[in-house]
């Protein structure tokens, strides 16, 4: 038998940290363990992501979790802070840019007017504004941009390290281990089994495992639509020097920003067989990339991909949309925190407080995602993002 504990988060990633983070820096803390399989994150997906953080959604409950998430990972360096060393996280205001042909205007139109109701700093730009604002820009094909300012990004293998050093200050124990069994009596979480042959007590169980997250539910029960998805992260530079970019995202899922001297980003396809494969594909950035790039921006002609990645979004086929909150009706203090299909870095500081709220106060205190709960997949009834996402 290992050390009980009152809440047990399964994954280690950005969401799992972040959970531990905040439960442990509650007044009264509970005490938390968080078992990760694999301690160097070989193939996590957080040190996989593009970093991007932004309010440009159309749920109210995503652009909440921004609205918090985002000026949290501005004050990170300071606030995540251990023994005096800042915890840098190279966080940079550069903006975002959603463009769309006229066919989208009418959802991109109605995506702004509802984050300008939640206080969200965007403006629309037509076609010629986005001519003035970004000469290496192809506009003729698009009809209007939604601009917002006050969006960037960041590193993410930074901010989970971040997160991880300063839960594990706060008391947070991190175990290097895999979950492989479950224990439930009377709808209660009892025990976890792990691989090593430890037995942990413990009051709640957290399902932070990402892309694993499925596999992690199946142990009591649970069917979930989360499945792991393959992209591909590229990085590539320009021969030529060109004003500069937001982190520019289309219909067509071409999606880049800035990166040191070059760009990094790509078009992830919702076409990808779903499995654990992290093999990859140098033939896409030329055949799918590539092409993209150099019709939006033709300066783009003359460039190169100078490395790639696979990583894994813990995909949630049902809606695009995360699963947070407790399996409900079955097993209360079985949390999910997955699901996020590619916006798991930028909301996992909202989602980490809002899991804090419900195992500690008993409900959600500061922001209500209901919606995003376990009920919409009993019911089977998407709750989807409008337009781009």
């Amino acid at each position: 038998m290992g050390q009980p504990t009152d809440v047990l988060v399964i994954g280690g990633g950005a969401i799992g940290a972040s959970v531990a983070y905040f439960l442990r820096a509650r007044a009264h803390p509970p005490r938390v363990t968080v078992v990760e399989r694999d301690p160097t994150y070989a193939q996590a997906s957080t040190p996989r992501a593009s970093g991007g953080v932004r309010r440009l959604f159309s749920g109210p409950e995503n652009i909440a979790l921004s609205n918090f998430s985002i000026p949290f990972y501005q004050r990170f360096r300071e606030d995540m802070a251990v023994d005096g060393v800042p915890a840098e996280i190279g966080y940079r205001n550069g903006g975002y840019l959603f463009i769309v042909p006229e066919d989208g205007r009418q959802a991109l139109e109605l995506n702004v007017k509802v984050q300008q109701q939640h206080g969200v700093r965007v403006e629309l730009l037509e076609r010629d504004a986005l001519r003035a604002r970004f000469p290496s820009m192809f506009v003729d094909d698009l009809a209007v941009g939604a601009h917002s300012l006050d969006d960037g990004w960041l590193d993410p293998h930074s901010v989970l390290w971040g997160f991880r050093k300063k839960a594990a200050a706060l008391g947070a124990t991190f175990v290097a281990d895999t979950v492989v069994g479950i224990e439930v009596d009377d709808g209660q979480v009892r025990r976890v089994r792990l691989q090593s042959g430890a037995m942990l007590a413990t009051d709640w169980v957290v399902n932070a495992a990402g892309a694993w997250a499925g596999t992690v539910s199946e142990m009591i029960g649970m069917a979930t639509p989360i499945h792991p998805m393959r992209r591909f992260e590229h990085y590539f530079e320009c021969q030529d020097r060109i004003e500069p970019l937001p982190y520019v995202k289309d219909l067509q899922r071409l999606a880049f920003r800035p990166e040191g001297n070059g760009y990094t980003g790509g078009a992830p396809t919702g076409d990808e067989p779903r499995s654990f494969n992290f093999e990859v594909d140098h033939g896409y950035f030329e055949q799918v990339v590539w092409p993209a790039l150099a019709h939006r921006f033709p300066v783009f002609e003359r460039t190169r991909e100078i490395s790639v990645m696979a990583g894994l979004y813990d995909q949630n086929d049902l809606d695009g949309n995360a699963i947070i909150g407790p399996w409900s009706g079955r097993c209360e203090t079985f949390l999910m925190a997955a699901g996020f299909s590619g916006h798991g870095l930028m909301h996992a500081p909202g989602v980490g407080r809002a899991i804090g709220e419900l195992i500690l106060d008993g409900a959600y205190q500061t922001l209500d995602l209901a919606r995003l709960g376990w009920d919409r997949v009993a019911r089977n009834d998407p709750y989807r993002e409008r337009g781009i996402i």
